[in-house]
């Protein structure tokens, strides 16, 4: 006897379906099925959106375009999970830099490989020598990657929701006060350092001088 799909589960397979459908420009909304008809209704704007645009540009391409696309497709589906998740992070990360900081990678890029072979294999061994966690780090940019050892208990334990927000106040922070803020995050207990974060991420810019010189003088 065939088991019946929750509708959760059924939820999902039709989501998927739909998305997969409006990726590949196969359809169009009003082409399809009841059903994926008030998907298309509950989906969320900004999705529905995402979807509709790349269904847009895939029309546009030409075959050549397509097939290329529809090869590199190929060649990530057969990487492994991790690496694919490997590739995910590191992407979103550059997407989070600051343009200058884009900037500052491209150029340091440029320069290693302008290196002889015997000086880049130096410096990449350097690198794989590191912690994970360091190397991790490093992906933060190179204005806090270069911090990131004395911030890292600060940052280890650190909420989703205080992401985003933490790192922009730690970009806003002069080179000197996120020495100041590392030296605080030494002083502190391991079950204090959320209060500290905290008490930060709540500290007006035009008040942080303030906040540092009330903490660094208890």
């Amino acid at each position: 006897m065939r088991r019946l799909e929750s509708p959760r589960r059924a939820w999902v397979r039709l989501t998927a379906l739909l998305a997969l459908a409006l990726l590949l420009g196969t359809v169009a909304a009003q082409t399809l099925p009841p059903e994926y008809q008030r998907i298309t209704q509950r989906l969320p704007a900004d999705a529905r959106a995402r979807l509709q645009a790349n269904a847009a540009q895939w029309s546009a391409w030409s075959a050549e375009q397509r097939a290329a696309y529809t090869t590199r497709a190929a060649r990530w589906n057969a990487l492994p999970a991790s690496e694919r998740a490997r590739l995910r992070e590191r992407y979103a990360a550059w997407q989070a830099l600051p343009a200058d900081e884009r900037a500052a990678a491209q150029g340091a890029a440029a320069r290693y490989a302008a290196l002889p072979l015997e000086q880049q294999q130096a410096l990449r061994a350097r690198y794989d020598a590191l912690d994970g966690s360091l190397q991790r780090g490093w992906l933060l940019g190179p204005t806090l990657g270069l911090d990131y050892a004395a911030l890292q208990p600060l940052l280890a334990q650190l909420p989703p929701e205080q992401h985003e927000p933490m790192l922009r106040v730690l970009r806003e922070l002069s080179p000197q006060r996120r020495k100041d803020l590392a030296a605080l995050v030494q002083r502190t207990p391991p079950q204090d350092r959320d209060a500290l974060r905290r008490e930060l991420l709540a500290t007006r810019w035009d008040e942080r001088d303030g906040w540092f010189w009330h903490k660094l003088g208890q």
